[in-house]
């Protein structure tokens, strides 16, 4: 009767698979970091090549700084949740439980945050790029009258 109920332990493989999720999670995670620092710095590069071309007055990016700030903090996030699962799935496979519920909510929620900071960034991006060339074609209206 011991034999029926002692649940049988997990394969090598489902770890295996549990380790490849955790690191595509990890790899996910870091690209949002990097992809966040980028965007942060990109109103910086902006501000520099605005003084390249000796423009009179230099439009302020800070907005980049902020959507890339939230891009890192959703891979940090990312990662940790990463961490985190795949510790109790680890500690579920050790004790035999091989049925388990997906996270779905916390994928989409993820996904859907990542989709609304990219959202946000696209409507900035052509704000920021509508702004400058109007000033930049009254400039050049003005000097060739």
């Amino acid at each position: 009767m011991d034999s029926s109920e002692a649940k049988p332990k997990a394969s090598l493989n489902d770890y295996l698979a549990a380790e490849r999720t955790l690191l595509a999670w990890i790899r996910t995670g870091l690209a949002m970091m990097g992809f966040g620092f980028v965007v942060a710095r990109f109103g910086l590069f902006l501000q520099e090549f605005q003084v390249a071309k000796n423009a009179p007055s230099a439009p302020h990016y800070g907005l980049s700084l902020w959507f890339g700030t939230a891009l890192i903090i959703v891979g940090v996030v990312v990662n940790l949740v990463a961490g985190w699962r795949h510790v109790h799935l680890v500690r579920a496979l050790d004790r035999g439980e091989t049925s388990h519920s997906r996270a779905v909510a916390r994928t989409a929620i993820i996904a859907f945050l990542v989709a609304l900071v990219g959202l946000a960034m696209a409507t900035y991006l052509v704000s920021v790029r509508g702004a400058p060339q109007n000033s930049g074609n009254k400039e050049t209206s003005h000097v060739e009258r």
